[in-house]
């Protein structure tokens, strides 16, 4: 039983808390200030000072969170490539949607802003660029992948089913590889050039591509409302 003739030790655990918390704020607010810098000095100009800077603290201070700079760039982009992938999935929790009604909500999700977004491709593209020369990049970009594609393989195989459609895994595999590419090629045609859709052009042409690739009867034929 805790100490009650004693209210300092009674405080001990929520003050564990407060400081935990305060960390992971810190460390947050560091990786926010590593994507700002990156996206407007690139990746060299990004320096820990520079970054230190923007997030008000010494660059001492950044090698109680991070190793260093290599570190930071990798959580950076991490953070980065999740974050659009938890933006998409957030379209899959409609209460009451059906499978096909899920899916076309993820894709115009992934199609649409705020993912389509000229800074947020300007930062994908710097990272892109070095992943090829740095093994940690290369394995952050490797990984956001594979969790982008498995949330695909997901939504398809629950679409599939509700089709009376069995397919192995093999096949989902490379329904799931193809449909990422159908949202990654419109999506960098938005980013580059917004200008030149109209508002919903780009998700209404990736979910009729995904569609397609899925062998699926558009919505109207079927009777349902998307």
């Amino acid at each position: 039983m805790p100490d009650t003739a004693n209210p300092a030790a009674m405080n001990v655990p929520s003050r564990r808390k407060f400081r935990r918390e305060g960390e992971e704020r810190r460390r947050q607010d560091l990786i926010e200030a590593t994507l700002d810098s990156v996206a407007e000095r690139g990746l060299q100009g990004a320096t820990l000072r520079t970054i230190a800077l923007r997030a008000g603290v010494t660059a001492g201070l950044i090698r109680h969170y991070f190793s260093g700079k290599e570190e930071l760039l990798q959580e950076a982009y991490t953070t980065l490539v999740g974050r659009m992938t938890e933006q998409a999935k957030a379209a899959l929790v409609a209460e009451g949607a059906s499978p096909r009604q899920r899916l076309a909500a993820f894709v115009a999700a992934n199609l649409g802003a705020p993912i389509i977004d000229a800074r947020v491709f300007s930062l994908w593209a710097t990272f892109i660029g070095r992943a090829s020369a740095d093994p940690a990049l290369a394995h952050a970009h490797r990984e956001g992948y594979l969790a982008f594609r498995n949330e695909v393989e997901a939504v398809v195989a629950e679409v599939l089913a509700a089709e009376q459609r069995k397919p192995d895994a093999s096949q989902l595999r490379h329904h799931a590889i193809a449909i990422n590419a159908i949202i990654d090629g419109l999506w960098i045609e938005g980013c580059l050039a917004g200008e030149m859709f109209s508002p919903g052009e780009l998700a209404a042409i990736g979910i009729r591509a995904v569609e397609a690739q899925l062998n699926l009867a558009p919505l109207a034929q079927k009777g349902e409302s998307q």
